[in-house]
């Protein structure tokens, strides 16, 4: 029997996600999946899922959730935390990077991603029906998340169910972060649809996130950029990834996530490098970022450093024992006859 988590509250911006869907976007299906893929995984590994385990992404606030099957156990990532109201009456903070384990009945208050994006994932993963791969996600489309809509009062998450004999918990004593260096980028496919004081000053001058993003993209603010021409501002419709950076006539850069669509036809004046897209979920209305030009070795040298620090961090889990737990094995393990210790004279 599996686990399961009630919607008691839908909140804003929560939606389930994974690693995304590849592989379909000559369907016109964006991968969708984490916008901040080294974090989901580390709410993972927490917990020891699989690392590709399907989670709830949290991008917003107000979302409230009851185990009405379990034990659950749980593991946030990101800045934030949550408050849970057990079934005994008592009350608990639920800190990022620790995981929990919570019974049936028990309430969890999630709190604010204060950074723009948080994850809480559930030991053995979210298991709605995949779709196409995948369980991210992708409500434009109608794909997975309870029906291919955004989160109702009473919906249900089934997932796993905690049955595990030690009562030790895990944590991080360090927490997964981003850098704050300026944003890496290589230029192009269209840079020549732009002056060169154009891109001089796209690479100068710092750049606000505006509160007109979602999952699909994000707008930002600044000195408008000049294409060549008023014509160089459209071009035919062409393939776009995550991270390309769309510049339409009113000079405004647009910066495509993990569910822009597929074609496009504003030029794009650059692409983020992979290693630096998580970084993106993070630019909350009124950040600044700037970016800088890097060549392809770079970008793929920036990857492997991203990817080592992973590993690194990795390696900071520890297990406890959380406070007022009776830790049974142990205590089994002792040499006790009826409660009295056996000592030879």
């Amino acid at each position: 029997m599996s686990g399961a988590l009630e919607i008691v509250q839908p909140g804003i911006g929560t939606t389930v996600q994974d690693r995304g869907r590849a592989g379909h976007r000559h369907h016109g299906t964006p991968p969708s999946g984490w916008l901040d893929a080294p974090m989901a995984q580390a709410a993972n590994a927490l917990l020891g899922n699989s690392l590709d385990a399907a989670m709830l992404e949290l991008r917003g606030m107000g979302t409230v959730l009851r185990v009405q099957s379990g034990p659950v156990r749980v593991a946030l990532a990101g800045r934030t935390s949550a408050i849970c109201l057990c079934s005994d009456g008592r009350r608990r903070t639920l800190p990022a990077w620790h995981s929990a384990t919570l019974p049936q009945g028990d309430l969890l208050q999630l709190g604010a991603a204060e950074s723009g994006c948080a994850y809480l994932a559930v030991a053995g993963g979210l298991l709605v029906p995949p779709q196409l791969g995948s369980r991210s996600s992708y409500w434009r489309a109608g794909l997975a998340g309870v029906l291919g809509r955004a989160f109702r009062t009473g919906d249900l998450l089934p997932c796993g169910q905690w049955r595990g004999a030690d009562p030790r918990e895990w944590r991080s004593r360090s927490p997964w972060t981003t850098n704050e260096a300026p944003v890496r980028v290589l230029l192009g496919p269209q840079q020549d649809h732009f002056t060169a004081d154009a891109i001089a000053q796209f690479l100068s001058q710092d750049w606000e996130a505006t509160a007109a993003q979602d999952r699909m993209g994000l707008r930002l603010l600044g000195q408008p950029l000049a294409h060549v021409n008023a014509a160089a501002a459209d071009i035919v419709s062409d393939g776009v990834a995550p991270g390309a950076i769309q510049v339409p006539a009113n000079g405004q850069p647009i910066v495509l996530l993990a569910d822009g669509q597929t074609v496009g036809g504003y030029p794009k004046i650059a692409t983020v490098v992979s290693a630096d897209l998580p970084r993106l979920a993070h630019l909350l209305p009124g950040t600044r970022v700037r970016f800088e030009r890097v060549n392809m070795e770079t970008a793929h040298r920036a990857l492997l450093i991203e990817q080592d620090r992973w590993q690194r961090w990795l390696k900071t889990r520890e297990a406890y024992l959380p406070p007022g737990t009776v830790d049974e094995i142990a205590l089994y393990g002792a040499n006790l006859i009826s409660g009295v210790l056996h000592a030879t004279p």
